[in-house]
């Protein structure tokens, strides 16, 4: 296979692959540093790299759920909390062998847009995205309340903010998670 037709191939069998598709296997640290230096590689618009990441290793995914579930049980108003939601999230990530925080710092000068560093960050998640699937993982973005409130729970800094996170972990074999997209004819005019 060429290059070209690799590329495709790994773009085509991109998919959004859930925590309960897990085997709950743990995916070795060396991976996840191959995944982010991917990551590392995303356009950037005057060198800001506005990216960074913050790792939680499977043995402290719990702690992570936990505190999720509280702060949904915190921030939710009485009349809209669901007890099935709460315990849901406890355990929505538990067989997850990684969740990779996607964090964002805005250049100090402040020379580029807002949006772009944000595209930026975006373009480093879909280089983990397809690095991760190019490996034979599941993968998912996710922007949960939680997450893009945790600022306090991440030790983030002032300028400093949560994009959302990826799990990734070893999915299950029975898998077979189907796509489709519109002819691309029907998205372009040639002008």
């Amino acid at each position: 296979m060429n290059k070209i037709d690799i590329i495709k191939e790994v773009i085509k069998s991109r998919r959004s692959t859930f925590t309960p598709m897990y085997t709950g296997e743990k995916i070795e640290d060396h991976r996840i540093w191959e995944i982010l230096e991917m990551a590392n590689w995303a356009p950037t618009h005057k060198y800001t790299e506005p990216w960074f990441f913050k790792v939680i290793p499977q043995e402290k995914i719990h702690e992570f759920c936990a505190y999720g579930a509280e702060w949904y049980k915190e921030f939710t108003p009485k009349a809209h909390f669901s007890e099935l939601k709460w315990n849901k999230i406890k355990k929505k990530a538990l067989s997850a062998s990684h969740i990779i925080v996607i964090c964002m710092k805005r250049d100090p000068k402040k020379r580029i847009p807002k949006w772009e560093e944000e595209a930026a960050v975006a373009c480093s998640v879909q280089n983990m995205w397809l690095t991760a699937t190019a490996m034979g993982f599941g993968s998912y973005w996710s922007t949960p309340g939680y997450a893009l409130n945790g600022s306090s729970f991440f030790g983030l800094n002032k300028g400093e903010k949560c994009m959302g996170l990826f799990y990734i972990g070893i999915p299950k074999n029975d898998l077979d998670i189907k796509s489709t997209r519109q002819d691309i004819s029907t998205k372009v005019t040639w002008m």
